[in-house]
């Protein structure tokens, strides 16, 4: 493994659109598409569901571990960008430090995830039993809350998965040697898709965990 350290750093133009960014840009642009449509399927529920029912999920969670979740993601978007200022600098070994880093909050985040979910899962397990144990057996509804609060957070999840596999490959390659001051555009390329995955979770993080039920009921 080499450091480029002493190679000119070229000047850099964002808006610059090499046909690689374009291509990512697009995807970028339909992904976006995508997100609304959810999100807006998820506000016209909330907002029109007689069986909506928030409060059965998280009595004892709290907003602490989302809004942390929500911090691990803003910081590895700071750290994305000090991975594409090094190599911009020719600087390989700041470059795999500064991915590793940002490889690392998204890890941590997709556990902190599975963990939400599982606890949630459990909650709702309860209910179930209580609400059989109540009716004389009859299974409990799957309510609107519930769909809609997987689905979201799961193809969010899926996207932050996808990234993390990304970072990696992006992050083996830098250790081979295939990026320098002159030639990085992958690196930016990742780091296009990674602050689009931060900024949809922000947008969640508010709707979901954010907003009280009282604003849309």
């Amino acid at each position: 493994m080499t450091t480029n350290a002493g190679a000119a750093a070229l000047p850099r133009n964002p808006l610059r659109f090499t046909p690689g960014k374009l291509g990512m840009w697009l995807f970028l642009g339909s992904d976006a598409m995508g997100f609304m449509g959810l999100i807006g399927l998820y506000m016209v529920l909330r907002i029109s569901s007689a069986d909506w029912q928030r409060s059965q999920f998280d009595p004892d969670f709290g907003i602490g571990l989302t809004a942390f979740m929500t911090f691990l993601l803003i910081v590895s978007s700071v750290t994305m960008v000090r991975a594409l200022s090094a190599i911009e600098k020719g600087d390989t070994k700041r470059l795999l430090l500064w991915l590793g880093a940002t490889i690392l909050g998204g890890a941590v985040f997709l556990g902190l995830q599975v963990y939400e979910w599982s606890h949630f899962i459990q909650g709702i397990q309860a209910n179930a039993a209580a609400y059989a144990k109540a009716t004389g057996g009859l299974e409990a509804p799957f309510t609107s809350y519930q769909g809609t609060f997987f689905m979201l957070t799961g193809f969010h999840g899926l996207h932050v998965t996808i990234g993390v596999i990304y970072l990696s490959c992006i992050w083996w390659r830098a250790r081979q040697g295939a990026y320098s001051a002159a030639s990085h555009s992958p690196v930016e390329l990742v780091g296009l898709y990674w602050h689009f995955v931060d900024l949809v979770w922000i947008i969640l993080f508010t709707v979901i965990y954010l907003i009280p039920d009282s604003v849309v009921s």
